[in-house]
């Protein structure tokens, strides 16, 4: 398999109908008995889709992508897995597009030009106010998988937020990609030594940091262990949305395979 070599100083790949995508996981989520619910502000038209199992000790487990726009890989991949419905036994949260205008756009940030991944702590754009309003009113989740992709990569990699040591599910994730496409195993990524072979733990101190992404402010806040998926952008659009989804259902295997405690059972001591 050979990467493209298109994307020059930015990411120059394919791209979607953000719109049409969003249309058709908006039908695979009613068809299989998702519940939606707005994300304000109402103009940015977006929509957590909630599928709950009714059991009050069910693990609880969120996905989100469509944060920067010019990854286009995330919305498909959601769209693919709305359409394919082998999810465990858990209570979910999806939300396909987080930056609905930076995918028409083709650009990593907003409308306005600001990059919504760094905007978490001290939020400007609507599109990180309306969500921190809606996830300030929902529970803790036990998994937090971020769906990405790097356009500088030359494979596939992840982020882990596990400050709890549970049980990683990132080894799982990593062997079972190996068959969609590479693993980014530089030595550095992203600025970053990595753990593993296309594994980064990085150490956080959150309260030195100004430009809070999504996250961290979910590790802050609402989970105990995240996972930032990033797909490498100089494969065919295909390639990094079978890659992201196989990473799903291998992360998903993995945790309902292990012992994983329930939120409720883990210290959480959130930052100011």
């Amino acid at each position: 398999m050979q990467r493209l070599d298109q994307n020059q100083n930015g990411y120059r790949g394919e791209r979607i109908d953000v719109d049409a995508t969003l249309d058709a996981c908006r039908a695979a989520a009613h068809q299989h008995g998702w519940s939606p619910e707005p994300l304000p502000p109402a103009e940015l038209n977006r929509c957590a889709w909630v599928r709950r199992t009714g059991r009050a000790e069910a693990h609880r487990i969120y996905l989100s992508t469509g944060m920067h726009g010019d990854e286009p890989a995330g919305p498909s991949a959601a769209l693919q897995l709305l359409r394919e419905n082998r999810w465990p036994d858990v209570d979910l949260w999806l939300l396909p597009c987080l930056n609905p205008t930076g995918l028409r756009a083709n650009s990593r940030t907003n409308a306005a030009g600001i990059d919504v991944n760094r905007d978490y702590r001290q939020p400007r754009s609507a599109e990180a106010q309306g969500h921190l309003t809606w996830l300030e009113q929902q529970p803790r989740f036990d998994l937090a998988l971020l769906l990405h992709e790097d356009w500088e990569a030359h494979g596939f990699y992840c982020y882990e937020l596990n400050p709890h040591a549970l049980p990683s599910l990132a080894g799982a994730m990593v062997n079972a990609v190996r068959a969609v496409c590479p693993i980014d195993e530089s030595p550095e990524i992203d600025g970053r030594p990595i753990s593993e072979p296309g594994i980064i733990r990085p150490l956080i101190e959150a309260e030195l940091r100004p430009d809070w992404p999504e996250a961290l402010w979910l590790g802050q806040h609402k989970t105990s262990l995240s996972y930032t998926l990033e797909a490498p952008s100089d494969w065919p659009l295909p390639v990094r949305v079978k890659a992201l989804v196989t990473a799903v259902q291998a992360a998903l295997a993995q945790f309902t395979a292990t012992d994983q405690p329930s939120w409720a059972a883990l210290p959480h001591t959130p930052s100011p």
